[in-house]
């Protein structure tokens, strides 16, 4: 996200606060039930002039600006909108900044998607949407909500990672903070540059391991202007309240480095122990500048660190580890419904031992436990596969940390060095890819998943596409149509036996955008596993009746508002069941109510000219009392009272 400079600023989600503090025991209406319900509520929330809350506040005028923004703030933070009426252009001091004539909203999209389309490259798109975001922040989300199944791939995956290889390259304005590892002690200096006084979620990389795509130093910031793009448009988290943070700590990508156009410091990346030290100050800094931050860790080469070390001190997690298990586990969870084999026969093989693989797979072993089995048994219904074969504890080398976990001891010595010895040795139920090897789910292992399982379970994982361990077409032909998929990268639907069928693709945005937006909402003071585990049970019952029919395993991705409100009540719920929610208002609401309650606290841009334009009213309204103390004394009810005469 670009950093707007907003005239009239306000938090992204405001709560009130109650006396009661008991919780509600009651559930009057369960996920799967309240998909149409929710879908209203929007719609209703979406169509009504203003809500309750968030309402943007026109701040009056002061000595020295007369409580005009600038038209550089004006245009970063929307305010040169066509759809504003004269009077709320005068008020905010842009009339005449802009063409005479007060657009549609609908006219307005013709004109950004008719010149989206006149762009040849998704690059050239990207690029479009990010100006578009800059300039008229609430036209973009318009139209990202309105599109969202079409624009998504190019506001994030997988045309981000283009943007990020070419970050430097193609630079053309300011998006986010830069902290490098120089700033090493001036940090709570640095972060008081940041032009929005409230913000209420950040997502912060280092850059060390972006994507599929290795160490692309400061290029990474892509990852947290993408990311926080979905927070907005997915969740209602307000934009200026979203900070992009990327860490400078130095690159071992020495291409970079030596490349002329790299933005970044040309050092090797500091050591674990700097990084560290860094990271402490940096966690302080933020909490004490933003109290009640919500802090997400994404694309760093060794995540689990970080996050062993914050998560219980901090509201924070890890999207890579987290929150991918957690989409993972939700799309698993449905598949496992459909293969009708109890949890204790599956048997995953994960070829991706990485820190996404381990961290899908503890979620799974959590859901298997939940099921009935014990830690340890459902543990041994999974077998990790790296570079090197099957993670053993007597393969010779020594494993990473995080592997242990999962390391087999019952191969009787025996080593299994590919991919298909361990699936003749193992005979899957369920293949799991986070390895970014494109294609290593070829035609023979396929073919045999098949031949082993009615309906296998194939997951090819990896980003961007290229990465992928196997295509949606690939998967449904070597299986005759009979693989129960979902990718982590965007594939066509196909026409099979006569049908047209469509992939299930197990994107993160399903999940951290309502984990964020519920850990705000809840002020929770930690993010816990159950919270992060009730996102993906939660996110498994937000398929609506014809989803569940037509065999998806995921919902349908225009409906992501709906499902970020199921996912967020979820989160909500395991806060308050955890004794680590603040907001003692959620506490005593039965599902229906709080259902609304997030919803009336969701930032909709098609609400805002409409709350703009009343606010100038009640101001014109009030000038036109001469027995208010206001109209005596406020040069901002002057100044609507002056608009409202042209």
């Amino acid at each position: 996200m670009s950093a707007p400079s907003m005239s009239h600023q306000n938090s992204s989600i405001s709560s009130s606060s109650s006396s009661s503090t008991t919780p509600s025991t009651s559930s009057t209406l369960s996920p799967s039930s309240s998909t149409t319900s929710i879908s209203s509520k929007l719609k209703t929330a979406s169509m009504a002039t203003m809500t309750l809350q968030p309402q943007p506040t026109i701040r009056p005028p002061s000595a020295g600006n007369s409580g005009r923004s600038s038209p550089v703030s004006s245009i970063s933070n929307g305010n040169l909108d066509t759809s504003y009426s004269a009077e709320s252009r005068k008020y905010l001091g842009t009339y005449g900044l802009t063409p005479p004539t007060v657009e549609s909203f609908d006219l307005q999209e013709k004109r950004c998607l008719h010149q989206l389309a006149l762009k040849t490259s998704p690059i050239e798109k990207y690029q479009y949407l990010s100006n578009l975001r800059s300039t008229n922040v609430h036209l973009f989300y318009r139209i990202a909500m309105d599109h969202m199944k079409e624009l998504t791939p190019l506001i994030y995956t997988p045309v981000v990672g283009e943007a990020c290889l070419r970050w430097s390259e193609i630079y053309q304005q300011p998006e986010g903070l830069y902290l490098s590892y120089e700033d090493k002690g001036n940090i709570p200096s640095i972060l008081q540059n940041w032009p929005q006084q409230h913000v209420e979620i950040t997502v912060v990389t280092d850059g060390s391991r972006i994507l599929g795509l290795g160490d692309l130093g400061i290029n990474g910031m892509g990852i947290p202007v993408g990311k926080l793009a979905l927070y907005t448009a997915c969740a209602g988290i307000r934009p200026d309240a979203t900070l992009p943070l990327t860490l400078d700590l130095g690159t071992n990508n020495v291409a970079l480095r030596e490349d002329p156009f790299y933005m970044g410091s040309r050092r090797p990346k500091v050591t674990a122990e700097e990084e560290r030290e860094f990271l402490d100050e940096l966690m302080s800094a933020l909490t004490e500048k933003f109290p009640g931050i919500v802090i997400q860790f994404e694309d760093f080469k060794n995540p689990f660190p970080a996050l062993e070390r914050y998560q219980n001190t901090y509201t924070c997690f890890n999207d890579d580890i987290q929150g991918t298990g957690a989409v993972v586990l939700a799309g698993v969870i449905n598949a496992v419904k459909r293969t009708g084999i109890p949890v204790k026969d599956q048997r995953a093989v994960f070829m991706g031992a990485g820190s996404a693989g381990v961290g899908v797979a503890k979620q799974i072993v959590e859901f298997f436990v939940k099921e009935g089995l014990t830690e340890d048994e459902a543990r041994r219904c999974f077998w990790l596969v790296d570079t090197k074969g099957l993670v053993t504890n007597d393969r010779g080398d020594k494993l990473a940390d995080h592997k242990t976990y999962f390391s087999r001891d019952d191969n009787n010595g025996e080593q299994f060095k590919t991919l298909p010895e361990v699936i003749e040795y193992v005979k899957p139920t369920i293949l799991m890819g986070l390895s970014t090897m494109g294609g290593i789910f070829d035609k023979n292992i396929l073919t045999r998943m098949g031949e082993m399982n009615e309906h296998p379970i194939i997951f090819p994982l990896s980003n961007p596409s290229d990465n992928s361990e196997c295509t949606f077409e690939d998967a449904m032909k070597y299986t005759n149509g009979r693989a129960i998929f979902a990718s982590g990268s965007p594939f066509p639907s196909l026409m099979w036996d006569g049908k047209l069928v469509s992939p299930g693709q197990g994107n993160n945005m399903y999940v951290f955008p309502g984990i964020g937006l519920g850990s705000i909402l809840c002020k929770a003071v930690t993010i816990t596993q159950e919270m992060i585990y009730s996102s993906a049970a939660s996110l498994s019952t937000a398929l609506s009746p014809e989803e569940v029919s037509a065999g998806s395993l995921y919902p349908d991705i225009s409906r992501i508002r709906e499902v970020s409100v199921i996912v967020a009540r979820g989160v909500i719920r395991a806060a308050q069941r955890g004794g680590v929610d603040r907001e003692i208002a959620a506490r005593n609401l039965d599902d229906a109510s709080l259902d609304e309650w997030i919803i009336e606290r969701m930032y909709d841009p098609r609400r805002e000219r409409d709350a703009v334009e009343k606010e100038v009213m009640d101001l014109v309204a009030t000038a036109s009392r001469p027995e208010s103390p206001a109209a005596e004394s406020a040069p901002a009810v002057e100044m609507a009272a002056s608009a409202s005469k042209l």
